[in-house]
């Protein structure tokens, strides 16, 4: 049963993130498209399919709260306010870009934004999160640590010594596993023993829930209720986000290890489409109010794009800078 949404949100909240997600899909496929013609190279794993989770997440948390995610960010760094020009310009490797061009796909951060970072080594994350979450506790901060990451995680170390210090140390963190069952081309149950993900908390004694990624308000709610109570408790929480990307795990990968039918399945479930048409039966939105919506998302990527192109390469000497020794 769909929960009403002005139940939930003020009208102008829930057509933003409407916008969010729109703009989010936009600017992957965008993506997908620059990484054809060669203007992005390197690694680039796209979002697109998943826009619920950082949408709706990213709103039920506070401004002050530390984000922190893997190499599949793009979404989750402009939802959290980062410019797509300066995305896109990242992507290309661009002066101009988040990282003066020094990151590239996999590692988005703006410190400014509380948004510290993608990391390409898998968990590597993790660490960091419950490091940033000492350091507010410490601080006397109210302020939370949300660490993203895939169903592929999970595995690592890093992830058990990280819950297992966040609960022993008593720790603001925000666990949120956006599982989309698949860690490459490896379907989640051929990998865990336990492939139901959220229970795997129990080792730990931190309260966990699952919750469907697919669907941007349940999203909001449990990530809005989840970040209240850590942050009165100063304890961990743990949430799965059951959502599905529509393509492979990177652009190099064709995912042909998935069925057609089950990718159907997911794709009918697409979170946009039916976000739109519950903005429209409940009255919060017309037709054409989403159409103009929708063509504003178009003109940003489409001016991310030109900003990118028309931007220049790093110096040499920029090699230099922005280190440590």
């Amino acid at each position: 049963m769909q929960t009403r949404l002005r139940m939930v949100l003020p009208d102008q909240s829930l057509l933003k993130l409407y916008e969010q997600m729109y703009l989010s899909r936009v600017f992957e496929e965008s993506c997908a498209e620059q990484y054809t013609k060669g203007h992005i190279t390197g690694f680039l794993h796209l979002y697109s399919g998943q826009e619920a989770v950082a949408a709706g997440a990213t709103a039920g948390l506070h401004k002050d709260d530390y984000i922190l995610s893997a190499y599949r960010e793009h979404a989750q760094a402009i939802v959290r306010g980062a410019e797509p020009r300066r995305v896109m310009a990242e992507l290309f490797g661009k002066a101009t870009g988040i990282c003066k061009g020094k990151g590239g796909s996999m590692h988005l951060f703006d410190p400014a934004l509380n948004f510290m970072g993608g990391y390409a080594i898998v968990g590597g994350q993790f660490p960091i999160s419950v490091g940033l979450a000492f350091a507010a506790r410490y601080r006397g901060e109210d302020r939370i640590a949300a660490c993203f990451f895939g169903d592929g995680a999970v595995n690592q170390g890093t992830f058990h010594e990280s819950l297992n210090w966040a609960q022993l140390w008593q720790l603001p963190v925000l666990f949120i596993c956006e599982n989309n069952f698949y860690g490459i081309g490896t379907e989640v149950h051929r990998s865990s023993a336990l492939a139901s993900i959220h229970r795997r908390t129990c080792g730990y004694d931190i309260p966990s829930e699952k919750v469907d990624g697919m669907d941007v308000i349940a999203v909001y709610k449990a990530v809005k209720h989840a970040a209240e109570k850590v942050r009165e408790t100063s304890r961990p929480y743990f949430i799965e986000a059951t959502t599905y990307r529509f393509r492979g795990h990177s652009m190099a990968d064709p995912a042909k290890y998935r069925s057609a039918a089950e990718h159907e399945v997911w794709k009918s479930r697409d979170p946009l489409p039916g976000y739109a048409r519950q903005l429209q039966e409940e009255g919060i939105a017309t037709r054409a109010q989403l159409d103009g919506i929708e063509a504003h998302c178009l003109a940003v990527v489409a001016d991310a794009v030109t900003f990118a192109e028309e931007s220049p390469w790093p110096e040499e000497r920029a090699v230099w800078e922005d280190i440590y020794v």
